[in-house]
């Protein structure tokens, strides 16, 4: 079948941009509390918390966000179902939102819990929401659906920082509410979605695998797919992968710590997603008002280039849509890493060669920085942006996907929290010659995906294992069902014992 856009097929890019969404949880909140930190008046609410604090107010999230992806996010999706997950978790961020803006005055203690629940229900939709988009779109579009998944992250720091850079112009008037309202507008979309969410489908793997549902699987596939060949062929794949899993494949989450090849997977995931923070992303995302003032003196400035950044990076990231499927995941990775490497490369040049005009750089200079901050995410945003995102989504057989997605995505929380720790002082210290450290991380990401990292694209969900020294679940499972059925039909009632011994044959 070709790619025309048929009701259908818009129908599926619907459902998944409304999966999406959820992305927008992580970029909003991202961008919150770099934004709040402008803020006197939040700083005044809080007593003016020392630099210690501010660390532990970011840290406090990310720690939310771990024990959600890495305990709840993959069991929420497995028993409950990826809608439930995706539900849950903007319904947590629905209730912190309002303890962040409706904090009492001093109590910094009630902010902080406002931001662990907010990384709770981070954990939980985030590991839900890729495994959705993934496992309802088709093999030949998946690369390009899931790039948007990517474009809502960029979206909620559009969102946030257009609306922080209006409460920056009116402060005056606020008080406040200069804060308050950019906490409160994170209420838009998860509540968006929410209202949503209970008219898109299910994932026919879902179905099939909790009580074999054939039906709902297939009314959940009419809505998606056009034909009924489609339909049909597609079951038979999921089922004969999953019959394989449940026979030859050791149960629940055990398979993450036994099974070589998801082994090889997992650790393959950390990497790549740890290293989506560590290549000077996560740091500008965070402290991007405490780079920029080393350049800029005026806070309106600042909050307006902020806001450009997250309306470039909308544009950026939708060159994934068309590059992601045509050249693979692996071109974009490797020529991701090299361009946002050079870009460090001379952002930190230019800073550190130039010298300051009363403790600032010249306006010429300032636009210069800007510019090539500003092309660092043009290189980011489609590579190791959302191009990391779909890779690590379609990589696991099902019956671990949702419990390894969850893990792997919160390894970038991990070495995010571990890199801001220090970046202050190495920033406060060394200045822009930390940008150096960048350069080389970026450039080893690139060496490192050229090496080790196979190409996934348009390859069936069902088959990838393959990629990765597993069997082929489709064939196994195949083999499966064929040797059960012949058994029965030899009328030996497809015994247990021989269906384990049939398996193990297999595997051999």
């Amino acid at each position: 079948m070709g790619c025309s856009m048929t009701g259908k097929r818009a129908y599926n890019w619907y459902i998944s941009l409304v999966a999406a969404a959820s992305m927008q949880i992580y970029g909003y909140d991202a961008s919150v509390f770099n934004s709040v930190q402008g803020s006197d008046n939040w700083l005044e609410w809080f007593d003016n918390p020392s630099n210690e604090m501010l660390g532990a107010i970011n840290t406090s999230y990310v720690v939310g966000a771990i024990v959600g992806g890495w305990f709840f996010g993959g069991p929420v999706a497995d028993y409950l179902g990826r809608k439930c997950g995706m539900a849950i978790g903007c319904f947590l961020v629905v209730i912190a939102t309002f303890v962040q803006a409706f904090s009492p005055k001093g109590d910094i203690g009630a902010f902080i819990g406002g931001r662990v629940l907010i990384g709770l229900g981070q954990g939980i939709a985030l590991t839900s929401g890729p495994i959705y988009i993934g496992e309802l779109a088709p093999a030949e579009i998946r690369g390009k659906i899931m790039s948007f998944w990517q474009m809502f992250y960029s979206v909620g720091s559009f969102i946030c920082f257009w609306v922080n850079y209006g409460c920056t112009q009116h402060k005056e008037h606020l008080g406040q509410w200069d804060w308050r309202m950019v906490v409160m507008f994170q209420l838009l979309v998860p509540i968006i979605v929410l209202v949503l969410i209970p008219f898109i489908p299910g994932t026919p793997r879902w179905f099939i695998k909790h009580g074999n549902n054939v039906d709902k699987a297939r009314q959940a596939l009419r809505r998606v797919r056009d034909t009924e060949e489609d339909i049909e062929d597609e079951i038979r794949v999921i089922r004969e992968a999953i019959e394989y899993e449940k026979e030859a494949l050791s149960g629940g989450y055990k398979a993450i710590f036994t099974d070589p090849s998801i082994r090889k997977r997992l650790l393959l995931a950390f990497i790549i997603n740890a290293c989506q923070q560590v290549s000077g992303q996560g740091t500008l995302n965070t402290y991007s008002t405490k780079i920029y003032q080393q350049v800029f003196s005026k806070a309106s400035q600042i909050s307006l280039i902020n806001a450009l950044n997250a309306t470039f990076g909308i544009l950026f990231t939708l060159n994934a849509t068309w590059t992601v499927d045509r050249f693979g995941r692996k071109f974009l990775l490797i020529v991701g890493g090299i361009g946002m490497g050079i870009c460090m490369i001379i952002v930190a040049a230019v800073d550190t060669e130039t010298p300051d005009v009363n403790g600032i750089k010249s306006q010429p200079v300032g636009i210069s920085l800007v510019f090539l901050l500003f092309l660092f995410m043009m290189f980011y945003k489609p590579s190791w942006g959302a191009t990391v995102w779909i890779w690590t989504s379609e990589i696991f057989s099902l019956n671990v996907r949702a419990q390894a997605v969850g893990m792997a995505s919160q390894c970038q929380n991990i070495a995010n929290a571990i890199v801001q720790q220090f970046f202050p002082t190495f920033l406060d210290n060394c200045g822009f010659y930390a940008f150096y450290m960048f350069a080389g991380i970026n450039f080893l990401m690139a060496i490192f995906v050229y090496f080790c990292i196979p190409e996934t694209k348009q390859v069936s969900l069902e088959e990838i294992d393959a990629l990765f020294g597993g069997a082929n679940h489709v064939e196994k499972g195949a083999s499966l069902i064929s040797t059960v059925n012949s058994h029965q039909s030899y009328g030996d009632g497809g015994s247990s014992d021989k269906r384990i011994a049939r398996t193990r044959e297999i595997e051999g």
